[in-house]
């Protein structure tokens, strides 16, 4: 730096001084004292605080110590050069991004392009005067404000999602468990009765479902048995099936409310369309949720074979015959819990030795294959016909199986149960 250049740069005006919370550190790194000295008192004059260094060599140690904000070092200097300073600062490991100027008095494409390489964010080329060092100064400083900017941003989305990552872990412990306590509700998935053989599936498509299917005795030559698919399928829609099987207890048949005593004070199944307009009353004024719920609720007489069901906007119940035709029953029926005093209607149907009976979820009929094609009856009564020759659970291994093919291995987008009714008769 010339002596006229010195003499400019010493008597540039003052600019305001920085807040003293707002201070940042310049490392200005000079094998020249003279000229160190300048600078360091220049930037010192204009708030910033200041540490010089000599060498290449002691400006790496101050970096390794303690990263400045700012380095400006001069590019020739004995032993390690600005460039080479460039380089190993940039190696340094650390969450603070520093500016680095370059002070040469090279100018050529080559070169500058080369500092850029190594990591330099700008270059003064010698001579210069304070107004141009102060401008690239303050041009760093608004890069830097960015800089932190982002880094707290980063800070806070990474301390946001580790938040949310706990708060995730301990949601999904607790639906692993209400899992178990969802499945518990269904505790046999075969229920071996004298005249008939009832097995039952249940799969949510989630932690949790909506579905749930049931069995429950009522007299030696009775039983109750149901299927019902409850509006969506996360945690309330779980605890309404819960308290639905409450309902429909098979261990607790003095809160069922499926059954009652007869004149003679033996336990009889109550009509299922009576039950029907039970429930819905129960949704719409005890529990007064949004959710409502369709269900198939029949009653099974062991000694006859007869069948009385009702059909409440669920899917419908499927007959396969022993000589394996196949018919489909029930008109539909409104879904519980949408209409008030809604009345409900049932039908009859005789099952012989060696028909069986399927009551099953939507998620059956409305599984989708890759092309968003539904299995709908026709595709039902394709699997029934090809697992005509398996029984019970294996029926129900089979039937999982054709479903996981027909959706290419896709995740079910809906619970899938059913209850499978196999009549032997006495």
């Amino acid at each position: 730096m010339s002596f006229d250049a010195l003499s400019q740069f010493a008597k540039h005006p003052l600019p305001p001084r920085l807040d003293e919370a707002q201070q940042e550190t310049i490392l200005v790194v000079d094998d020249s004292r003279a000229q160190r000295r300048l600078v360091s008192a220049q930037l010192g004059r204009w708030g910033y605080h200041v540490v010089e260094a000599a060498s290449g060599e002691e400006a790496l140690e101050i970096c390794q110590a303690d990263c400045p904000d700012f380095v400006v070092s001069d590019w020739m200097m004995p032993g390690m050069s600005g460039l080479e300073l460039c380089r190993r600062y940039r190696a340094l490991r650390g969450d603070r991004y520093g500016y680095f100027i370059l002070l040469t008095s090279k100018s050529e494409k080559g070169e500058v392009a080369e500092g850029l390489d190594v990591g330099a964010d700008d270059f003064l080329t010698k001579p210069f005067n304070a107004a141009e060092l102060r401008s690239r100064i303050r041009a760093g400083q608004r890069i830097l404000e960015m800089e932190r900017e982002l880094t707290e941003k980063k800070r806070l989305v990474t301390t946001t999602l580790e938040e949310l990552r706990v708060l995730y872990d301990a949601i999904d412990r607790d639906l692993v468990e209400a899992r178990k306590l969802q499945q518990s509700l269904v505790p046999d998935r075969h229920c071996a009765f004298s005249g008939a053989d009832v097995s039952m599936l249940l799969k949510p498509a989630g932690h949790v479902g909506g579905d749930l299917v049931g069995v429950f005795p009522v007299s030696e030559t009775e039983i109750g048995i149901y299927s019902l698919d409850v509006s969506g399928h996360g945690i309330a829609s779980a605890l309404i099936t819960a308290r639905l099987a409450g309902q429909l207890s098979g261990s607790s048949p003095k809160q069922n409310a499926a059954i009652k005593r007869g004149a003679d004070g033996a336990l009889v199944m109550r009509s299922p369309a009576a039950v029907c307009e039970t429930l819905n009353k129960l949704i719409l004024d005890e529990i007064e949720t949004e959710h409502y719920f369709t269900i198939l609720l029949g009653r099974v007489n062991l000694a006859t074979g007869e069948v009385t069901l009702a059909q409440a906007g669920h899917p419908h119940p499927v007959i396969q015959r022993v000589d394996g035709s196949i018919e489909f029953l029930g008109q539909g029926g409104l879904p519980i819990g949408l209409v008030p005093g809604a009345e409900f209607t049932e039908f009859e149907v005789t099952l012989n030795p060696g028909d069986r009976l399927l009551l099953g979820s939507d998620g059956i009929t409305e599984c989708e294959s890759v092309s968003g094609q539904m299995l709908e009856d026709e595709g039902l009564e394709r699997l029934l016909r090809a697992n005509r020759n398996l029984s019970g659970l294996k029926f129900f291994e089979a039937l999982m199986w054709d479903l996981s093919s027909y959706a290419g291995d896709q995740d079910f987008a809906d619970d899938v149960s059913a209850v499978l009714l196999e009549y032997r008769g006495l």
